[in-house]
């Protein structure tokens, strides 16, 4: 019925030419002197839309509350003691919700700052370094229950629901993808691609529609079985035109994964996209108004520990024991020689850290083997502080950059970096290594010289601003920062769905959480979260007697290869990315946790 009616809107649409040059949240003006200037929407102050009132209709958004609530509602009939090894999104969500159900969570984060792939510190200015720019989606439902269950819905601030792109082809413009208010989904996306005239032809919009149907259709199932083709392979499967690949898939490829869609699973872009469709505000976005360890993870600290729980930093894992009449886990090794006994432990480190810690016993289990076919991706997060404000957009921004992935001005997306002087735009740098798409190997580049391509390219976004043609030589930087993500979220590429381990594991008191893990939200904020959940929710089950699902099946080409036991090598260095973080200098004495 949706496509039906999708496509009667096409037609109805067919000679619409809406104009779209005011996209921004601004319009630039020349002044006589040829300097621009600009008429803000928000005075350069921090914008803060209400709470999308739709996102608690889905639902997506009615399971997840119903999972949470699962957990306060049931009466524990055995108190377990878990220890959880990391401290990122998906541990400490892992940690809060066995709170909820009457267990008692320990987190052991291996740095002295919580958050993972989120985590920020400030330097000696004061500035906080983020490891990467994290953006919200009204399509994150666990997120969005976590936020609520916290009592801190405050302080996400969202922007106006469209998605803003840079013209390549036009220095300095921008186009934006509109949707319309109280239009149900999907008529709204349907709108908001058919009144863009500048980025596609009427003819290429209904020339992706035979590639898009089936997710209509089908739904998930649909989705899942598009893993084993790459976006360049899906799309001449379905006859969809280049331009559409250059137009709108690179941009979300880099800004989904940090890689090019020639590398990148389809599944990865209709994971997307069939949440933006089928959700109203599944695409509007949020900033959370300050640093994620201070605004997120101390609120989930204190929800811990006022039920019991700890959470600990400075205290990594050094090996797991084994018993060796079962393999179950007899205890953890923390770096300094201390020994740590639970009745359940739960992993929630990177993949690339998980598969350094493997007792040998285990190495030989189809299930941990698999795990040898992930990996994280390398990815680059910068931030740049200039001496004056820029005329940007108030909401995150695809680039469309052969290296910038998408950028947000942070000092007017975002609260606590909130300047009426002065721009501070973070940017993602991607992709980073030539084996998913760069020219070069630019994590192992200086800072200076991934600084100076950041700025080359932001001169084509920002032409009457910054660079050698802005007036009185444009904005001026002072000061900037780059942060190295060698293994951040794993990486996407075809046929890597079926090698993902489900929560529940063949050991019986060990469960592994996540992004890597098995959910449908991918390498993500809201797949940390959720799989953090679904860990919580099998030691809760196990814990009440219930029935869990058991081990997801490992696919055959695992199975049917026997291998011979790995010692594991064990994390090496004391320093961020060792432990699979972002790390500001190159090498094992950065100046921050």
């Amino acid at each position: 019925m949706k496509l039906i009616l999708l496509c009667h809107l096409i037609f109805a649409l067919s000679g619409c030419h809406y104009n779209n040059n005011n996209a921004l949240a601004f319009t630039m003006k020349m002044t006589s002197d040829g300097h621009s200037s600009s008429t803000a929407t928000s005075n350069y102050k921090t914008s803060r839309l209400p709470t999308p009132s739709r996102i608690k209709e889905t639902q997506n958004w009615k399971e997840a509350a119903e999972m949470s609530q699962q957990f306060t509602a049931s009466k524990t009939k055995q108190k377990k003691k878990v220890a959880i090894i990391g401290g990122g999104l998906s541990g400490l969500a892992c940690a809060k919700y066995l709170s909820d159900a009457g267990h008692e969570a320990i987190v052991y984060e291996a740095r002295d700052v919580l958050g993972g792939k989120v985590s920020a510190w400030q330097d000696k200015d004061g500035d906080w370094i983020e490891t990467g720019l994290h953006i919200f989606f009204g399509a994150y439902p666990n997120m969005m229950n976590l936020f609520e269950e916290l009592n801190i819905e405050e302080r996400l601030q969202w922007k106006e629901h469209q998605m803003t792109f840079a013209m390549q082809e036009l220095p300095g413009k921008f186009t934006s993808f509109k949707f319309p208010p109280n239009v149900p989904a999907p008529f709204n996306m349907a709108w908001a691609i058919l009144t863009n005239t500048e980025m596609l032809t009427l003819e290429e919009k209904i020339r992706m529609v035979p590639g898009l149907a089936p997710m209509l259709i089908e739904g998930q199932s649909f989705i899942d079985k598009q893993d084993e083709l790459s976006v360049a392979e899906f799309m001449q499967k379905y006859g969809m035109p280049k331009r559409i690949n250059e137009e709108i898939f690179i941009a979300m490829g880099k800004a989904l994964d940090f890689t090019d869609p020639d590398k990148l699973s389809m599944s990865v872009i209709l994971t997307a996209m069939n949440r933006f469709i089928n959700e109203a505000d599944g695409s509007q976005t949020a900033f959370i108004d300050g640093n994620q360890p201070d605004r997120l993870c101390q609120p989930m600290v204190e929800h811990i520990t006022a039920r019991g729980g700890q959470v600990l930093t400075g205290k990594p894992i050094s090996s797991i024991e084994v018993n060796p009449n079962d393999n179950s886990v007899k205890h953890l090794i923390l770096a300094d020689g201390s020994i740590v006994e639970a009745d359940m432990y739960v992993s929630a480190m990177p993949v690339d850290i998980v598969k350094r810690l493997i007792p040998k016993p285990w190495s030989t289990i189809p299930y941990f083997r698999q795990l040898s076919e992930l990996e994280g991706i390398p990815v680059i997060n910068l931030q740049i502080w200039f001496d004056t404000k820029l005329t940007s957009t108030d909401g995150l921004c695809f680039s469309r950059s052969p290296l910038l992935s998408v950028y947000a001005d942070m000092s007017t997306c975002c609260e606590e970096y909130a300047s009426e002087t002065a721009s501070m735009l973070e940017l993602v740098f991607a992709p980073a290594t030539e084996a998913v798409g760069a020219d070069r190997n630019w994590i192992a580049s200086s800072d200076e010289e991934i600084i100076e391509a950041a700025l080359i390219e932001l001169q084509r976004l920002f032409p009457t601003e910054i660079g050698p043609n802005a007036p009185d030589g444009g904005a001026q930087v002072t000061k900037s920062t780059v942060v190295r993500t060698p293994r951040s979220v794993y990486a996407t590429t075809p046929g890597r769905n079926k090698f993902r381990p489900s929560q529940e594991s063949p050991i019986s008191n060990f469960v592994m959480a996540g992004d890597f893990a098995a959910q449908k939200y991918l390498g993500s904020m809201e797949g940390a979260v959720l799989s953090g959940k679904i860990a919580a929710a099998v030691i809760s089950d196990k814990a009440n007697g219930k029935s869990t699902n058991g081990p997801r099946e490992v696919h055959s080409s695992i199975r049917n290869n026997n291998g011979e036991g790995i010692e594991p090598v064990g994390v090496r260095g004391n320093y961020p990315i060792a432990f699979g973080g972002g790390q500001q200098e190159i090498g094992p004495n950065p100046s921050h946790p």
